[in-house]
């Protein structure tokens, strides 16, 4: 049975400059089976309610701006499922989550950056879920549950985030060996929970959380976490960093 994965995606650069993560991605691929399919939830597709990806062949979104022309270039083509989404959405709704199917949704770079480093040659199809983020973790961890099952189908699931989040923070110059305090404090206090299987403070982690709300000064980039560990077992650390002094680069897996 495949794990569930929380991914923090980095800058979308990390898809050119892969840097620690990028063979940490690779590696962990490789020691999984290959999946028949792929379900993620990614920071980046916020919405009102839940959304489905239904696109049999979806584009490639350069979802951001002001990067080197190399980046706009990189594609993704990886296909949809558009039956297997169909599924997985009767299977949500019968869960008490309705889902709506988008048959129009692009990939954004919380997917294609993560998967082209795990999956390069883009052969394994790939469905993404939306992030309704104004229902916070506990929603999160719902779905998560409930599409839990896709685990022994062969389909890997995954949350696309990042374990620390605030742009507005970051020492762009700042080599690997920095670490800001607070960014640090707040990554330990989550594994710390997650080790524990403490669900009630992970839940609770704005009020209880070092430095929460400076390190998420939105919650879109960590949901995708508690996504991963509904879906998932036991607590594992596959990989852990920061650059640019306060941007986690954790792997996590949950078997």
């Amino acid at each position: 049975m495949l794990p569930s994965l929380f991914i923090s995606h980095g800058s979308p650069m990390l898809a050119l400059e892969p840097g620690a993560s990028g063979p940490a991605l690779a590696r962990l691929a490789a020691e999984l089976p290959t999946p028949k399919a792929i379900v993620l939830v990614s920071a980046h597709w916020e919405s009102e309610s839940l959304r489905l990806s239904a696109a049999e062949h979806p584009q490639t979104w350069h979802d951001f701006g002001g990067f080197p022309a190399p980046l706009y270039a990189v594609q993704y083509p990886a296909p949809g499922a558009p039956q297997l989404a169909g599924e997985i959405a009767r299977q949500l709704s019968a869960a008490g989550l309705p889902t709506e199917l988008d048959a129009q949704r692009p990939f954004d770079h919380g997917a294609w950056v993560p998967l082209s480093l795990m999956y390069p040659h883009a052969d394994i199809p790939v469905l993404q879920l939306s992030l309704p983020s104004h229902d916070g973790p506990e929603l999160q961890t719902r779905v998560g549950r409930a599409l839990s099952s896709l685990r022994e189908q062969g389909i890997l699931l995954i949350g696309s985030g990042s374990i620390t989040h605030n742009l507005g923070e970051l020492s762009w110059r700042a080599g690997p060996d920095l670490v800001l305090p607070w960014a640090r404090e707040f990554r330990d206090w989550m594994v710390e929970k997650l080790e524990a299987d403490d669900q009630e403070a992970l839940h609770q982690y704005r009020r209880l959380a070092p430095s929460a709300v400076r390190n998420h000064p939105s919650e879109e980039h960590l949901l995708p976490l508690f996504f991963a560990r509904g879906a998932g077992g036991a607590f594992s650390v596959v990989h852990s960093g920061f650059t640019y002094g306060a941007l986690g680069m954790d792997i996590y897996r949950f078997d």
